[in-house]
């Protein structure tokens, strides 16, 4: 479809994506499903299903080798068009989903919990994850990304809180700031949008950049 781009014997590029804008407006009034299932079926609006499109024939996202999504059903359905575009499967690995909360209904999270989730790595409900959960099996699945395909360029489709978590891992926090290599990946007053994401840079298996992409649609 695209001419190939090579990057060198040892340079892997990966892209860690959010999904597009999920639809707002959904009631599950039938099977009584948990909140966790109706989270993992959530679809995209209308507009996130145009902007997964847009941003799919960006050209940074040309020459793609490998398309991977979460196993959620926004996620599945922003990845579909890069791999549409790319003319390659989609794989889906459950692994790179959604921080857990482990609740039945959002009214049951206690007050500021997502954002002292952020600060305490072991905070927890029940049945839910933790920031350090999270990032573990980010953090794992990435490198058996690395370790299975072989392949130079991989986008990954996910979700913002685990994607968020994971950097905190690949980097560091200082003054609020998520920092890779002494340059600021996230800031304190960073938003995410829907879809947005990250290219991670590495030689081999070592990390050598973590950059923002400018989804200009």
């Amino acid at each position: 479809m695209f001419d190939k781009i090579f990057l060198g014997d040892n340079m892997k590029e990966i892209y860690l994506m959010r999904h597009s804008e999920g639809l707002k407006k959904v009631e599950q009034v039938i099977n009584g499903d948990s909140l966790q299932l109706i989270n993992e079926k959530n679809p995209l609006s209308i507009v996130g299903e145009e902007r997964a499109e847009k941003v799919a024939c960006l050209e940074e996202f040309k020459n793609l080798d490998v398309v991977i999504s979460s196993n959620y059903v926004r996620a599945m359905a922003t990845a579909k068009y890069f791999a549409y575009n790319n003319d390659v499967s989609l794989k889906v690995i459950d692994s790179f989903g959604e921080r857990k909360f482990g609740v039945e209904s959002w009214s049951e999270l206690p007050e500021n919990f997502e954002r002292r989730q952020l600060d305490e790595i072991d905070l927890k409900l029940p049945n839910g994850e933790s920031r350090r959960e999270v990032s573990e099996r980010m953090y794992n699945s990435l490198f058996g990304v690395i370790d299975n395909f072989y392949q130079d360029r991989i986008l990954i489709v996910s979700h913002a809180t685990a994607i968020t978590f994971l950097l905190m891992k690949l980097g560091e926090l200082v003054d609020g700031n998520i920092v890779f290599n002494n340059k600021v990946v996230i800031d304190k007053e960073f938003v995410w949008g829907a879809p947005d994401g990250f290219k991670l840079t590495f030689d081999g298996k070592e990390l050598v950049d973590i950059s923002h992409i400018d989804l200009i649609i």
